[in-house]
């Protein structure tokens, strides 16, 4: 028996991996206890996620535990043990401005909630191959560092830099920065994963995701740009740019896209590897940009703010560089460019908002 092990089932790549996994697994194992609602309140909730899985997938089996809580992953872990042939570990606090209201409560989660499953991993089933959704929010701020141009609707990497013409690779330091909180907590995770490829030979990779989206996302202020835009734009509620005169510019990689990386890898497994990945040269935007694309979408005017303060160690300009992956993986290709993925965005949502 095959078996996917998923943390964050009900997320936005948790989910995704749960659809993309379950024609390939005998079984299907879904671990979320709905912390996005405590994150950022009701309307966050992905339940409505679950109660869909639930229903889709016969062979789904879904434990409402709590990623901190060892000896009760530690019984499912037991449960199954070699049968477990992949490991998707995407269960976080994922906002790096909630992150300094409860830093307990964010690195508990984040740092010591992937060393539960790396540990548990290892001694359960060592030859599974273990995914971690890392984040751009590793390199902290130093990609502000570097030199950009503006132009009339988004910042760019200036001419004088052509190395970083595809975006920032695995090169970049993750030392000497301003993280925030949350940054600060992936990075601990971000490093275990690899020392546990590295140091035990196990086969683990981290992905360091740019803005990671698409039509399962349950959007909120503090999370899920592109989600949460696109529900302001259909239902009129206000939005806020903060600072860089709304041309800071993100990629943004379909969750589908994503998880066909895990699967690619998951089919030629290494040891402790690091990518980039976002959506690159392919699917990027910038806050205005992005805005311009959902009152296309939506034939709305937007209802939106401006203040001239940045988050705290937010990036001005962030596309990730993918090369490294194409590298290693020449089949891989995306699929979904910003366009197509916000239009899904637009129909999966105007009959939930």
């Amino acid at each position: 028996m095959k078996i996917a092990l998923i943390s964050g089932s009900n997320g936005l790549i948790g989910s995704e991996s749960v659809s993309f996994l379950a024609d390939k697994m005998d079984l299907v194992i879904g671990i979320d206890n709905d912390q996005r609602a405590y994150f950022f309140g009701p309307e966050a909730s992905t339940k409505w996620k679950r109660t869909e899985q639930e229903e889709k997938y016969a062979n789904y089996k879904h434990y409402n535990v709590d990623i901190r809580n060892y000896a009760e992953l530690e019984t499912i872990f037991a449960q199954y043990g070699n049968d477990i042939a992949i490991v998707v570990h995407t269960a976080a606090q994922p906002s790096h401005d909630w992150a300094a209201k409860e830093p307990l409560t964010d690195f508990t989660i984040n740092a010591n909630g992937t060393l539960n499953f790396l540990e548990l991993t290892r001694l359960h089933c060592p030859k599974a191959v273990f995914i971690f959704t890392s984040t751009n929010k590793v390199y902290g701020d130093t990609p502000n560092f570097l030199p950009l141009v503006e132009l009339e609707k988004r910042w760019e990497i200036a001419e004088s830099h052509p190395w970083y013409k595809e975006g920032i690779d695995e090169t970049m330091s993750i030392d000497n920065s301003k993280h925030s909180i949350f940054g600060a907590s992936k990075v601990a995770a971000d490093v275990m994963v690899q020392e546990y490829g590295k140091y035990f030979g196990m086969h683990t990779a981290v992905f360091r995701g740019g803005c990671l989206t698409g039509p399962n996302h349950s959007g909120a202020q503090l999370h899920g740009f592109l989600s949460y835009l696109m529900k302001c734009a259909i239902t009129g509620n206000g939005y806020t740019i903060f600072g860089y005169k709304g041309k800071q510019v993100r990629d943004n990689i379909h969750a589908w896209d994503l998880v066909n990386m895990f699967w690619n890898f998951y089919q030629a497994p290494r040891s402790g590897e690091v990518y980039n990945a976002g959506g690159g040269r392919f699917s990027n935007c910038s806050m205005i940009e992005a805005i311009e694309i959902c009152e296309k979408i939506t034939g709305n005017k937007m209802n939106y703010s401006y203040s001239d303060q940045n988050r705290s160690g937010d990036h001005i300009w962030y596309i990730s560089d993918v090369s490294k992956f194409k590298a290693h993986y020449p089949g891989w290709e995306y699929k979904y460019d910003l366009e197509v993925t916000l239009e899904q965005i637009f129909n999966n949502m105007k009959n939930r908002v």
